[in-house]
Formats: C-alpha cells, structure tokens, sequence
C-alpha cells in the first residue's frame, strides 16, 4: 500500500514533469494547496547579481528580497530550509531551489501553523528541488524564468554572455565551484567555463580585450572553440592551440583573448595547467594564502599557431583555488593604489570560513569597496575551487 507521504510527493512530482514550460509555479502551487493545505506559494529566482531574489510572476506577486537580510535570503545563503511565523497564526517555509549545486532561487510556501510542518519540511524541500531540475529544463523553452533574474535590462553583450556560461555553482563529493561576474547587467569580456566527468573536472577563466558587443563575439568564439575541441577528446594544450587557431583566424592578431585553463583528475588532484594571459591563481592551504604562478604563454589568438606546454600542478584536499581576471586584481582605488595580491590575498582569507559558492559574491563586495563604490569600469570575474579529493 502507498503511503500517504509518498503519494503527496508522487502527485506534486507527476505535475510538475507533466506541466508546460510556463505553468511550473501554477502547477507547484496547485499541487501544494491541494496536498499539503499550503495558503500561498511564490517561486522568488535570484538575479544575475545575487542581491534579490526576484518573483516569478503570479496570482500572489510579491516584491524582490534582498538576499541579505530577509528569511528567503536566509535560506538562499545557507541553503538550508528556514521557517518563519507568518499573520494569522501561520508559518512561512522557504526551501532553496538549487540543481546539483546551482542555486537557482527559493521556493516559499505559506502553510497553516498547525504544528505538523516539522514533519512535511523534508517532503517540500524535495519538492522544491524537483522544481529546480523542471526550471533548467524549461528554460529552453519559455524566457519566464530568464526574465524573473533580471532586476534590471541587461546590454546586449550580457545577453550573449549569461547565455554562454556554465552553472555558477556546483557540489559533488571531490569539489565546489563557486563563480560570480561583475558588472553583472553589463558584462562583456569575462567568462568562466568548466566541465566534468567521472575522471577530471576542466576549468577555464579567460578574458577577452576590447568592450561591448565586440569582447562578447570574440569571447564566445573562443570559447565555443575550446569546448569544441574538448569534446573531441583532446588534451587542455591542444585545447588552447586550436581556440588560438579559429581567433587568429577571425582576428587576424588584432584582438586575442586571455586564459587560464586547469584540467584536474578528480581521482589524484594531479592537473595540468595553460596559462595564456593575465588571469591569476591564488591558493589557500592549511590558512596561507599564496599566489601560484606559471609559466606565461601568449594569449589565443595573438600570433599564428602558437604551440602551448601544459604544466603540471596539483590539488591536495582541503585547498581553496581562487581564479581571478585583470578586472579583480588590477582595479585602483580613487587615489590609484592598485587592489593587487596582497588585498585579494586578505579577502580569501576572510572569506574562508565561507562555502565555495559565496566566495565570489563577498570577494566582489569587498573589491567594490576598494573601488570606493564607483561602477566599474571593467569585467570582474572571481571563481572558487574548493578541493575535496576522493
């Protein structure tokens, strides 16, 4: 006989996989009035920035909350269910919504304070997961939920970026990756990739020159080329050699892209690394934090068939690798002290205590401070690796 628990999630599972595209939260919020007596439910998508999370239109629309200082932030930041008491004697529940580590947003759901949601809190946040993995898929079809992330218009070259990247977030047992760009509404030239197999995990940080739409479209050239050559099986040094090829080739050395690419087995920690232009590496390890250099090799797509050398380097576990570009560590303050080494390398440190996906956020904030809250005048992009091992 089924269990009156595994029905309620078995029904709110089937009608969120069978629902349109664009009718997720329609379908959550029916499912959990009608199984779990729920009162209100919002979908709130946290913003390309991460400082609000963002409604998804609704019958019950709501204003964005700061990710700072409110209950659903709470529970964005921690990612850990958090309850809070609501008018008329009733709770609030909000629930991350987080794919394989990607934290999309949060699931809020108002029920009656009857004292049973201790007892179905686990039951809604797998709900709320299972909303998560139906949003990703959605998103190839309806721009519902790309529309709720944006707390302002983004340029055109952030549209081509955002849409290039990867998750900004990822957990598994041998690492986790945190990434966060800035300006967030105006990107251009900055970019992150990274994939992962049973074996290895490859990361890339480039940085590409010019601005606009102009760093975008070769941004996206060249790293369309390294995944194309990824894909075909070929070693992060062939990698590189054939991005340098197709932007040389479109370029014709007039304008050529940075980056740092790291291929890492997950079984060892040993990797192999191409540095190509100006984005760093720094390592904490048992609360030192020191800058990691290679071997410097010319940027993709500055001279005609360049050859690359990997270099080997390893991860031991419980290091944090941050990767930064120009934008982080050459920033200057009002009176031309450049950020440099030296205050990224106190950020980490103050941020160590923090999960890998928050690192970048706080990273930015206090470069922002630096800055002295002007607007930033060039990409700034912070990635976090936390090494596990197996």
């Amino acid at each position: 006989m089924v269990s009156p628990v595994t029905h309620r999630f078995a029904t709110a599972e089937r009608a969120l996989r069978t629902a349109a595209p664009h009718e997720l939260v329609d379908a959550v919020r029916r499912t959990l009035v009608e199984q779990y007596a729920a009162v209100a439910v919002d979908l709130l998508m946290a913003d390309y920035g991460l400082t609000v999370l963002q409604p998804v239109s609704g019958p019950h629309g709501r204003e964005p909350l700061s990710v700072y200082d409110s209950a659903a932030g709470r529970a964005f930041g921690a990612q850990e269910p958090y309850v809070e008491p609501a008018v008329g004697g009733r709770v609030r529940a909000h629930l991350p919504v987080t794919v394989r580590g990607d934290r999309l947003g949060v699931l809020s759901v108002t029920l009656p304070g009857d004292g049973e949601v201790p007892e179905v809190l686990g039951e809604l946040s797998e709900i709320a997961q299972v909303l998560g993995h139906e949003v990703v898929v959605a998103d190839r079809a309806t721009d519902l939920y790309l529309r709720a992330r944006r707390r302002d218009r983004l340029t055109l070259a952030a549209e081509m970026q955002w849409q290039l990247l990867p998750a900004r977030s990822r957990t598994c047992p041998e690492y986790a990756l945190g990434a966060q760009l800035e300006p967030a509404y105006a990107v251009h030239g900055d970019s992150f990739d990274w994939s992962a197999t049973a074996d290895r995990l490859t990361l890339y940080v480039s940085n590409g020159m010019g601005e606009g739409t102009e760093a975008a479209l070769l941004t996206n050239l060249a790293v369309n080329a390294l995944r194309n050559a990824r894909r075909a099986g070929l070693p992060i040094a062939d990698q590189a050699a054939l991005a340098d090829q197709a932007v040389h080739a479109h370029y014709g050395g007039r304008r050529y892209l940075s980056v740092l690419m790291l291929d890492v087995e997950l079984a060892t920690g040993r990797a192999q690394v191409v540095d190509a232009g100006s984005p760093r590496l720094l390592r904490l390890r048992e609360g030192t934090v020191e800058r990691v250099d290679f071997e410097a090799q010319l940027p993709l797509g500055m001279f005609e068939e360049t050859d690359y050398v990997p270099q080997p380097f390893r991860v031991e576990p419980g290091d944090r690798l941050v990767l930064v570009s120009d934008g982080v560590h050459a920033v200057a303050s009002p009176g031309g002290e450049v950020y440099g080494d030296a205050a990224l390398a106190r950020a980490i440190s103050s941020t160590r205590l923090l999960p890998a996906a928050e690192v970048p956020r706080a990273v930015l904030r206090e470069l922002s401070g630096h800055r002295g809250g002007s607007v930033a005048e060039d990409d700034a992009l912070v990635v976090c690796l936390d090494w596990h091992g197996r």
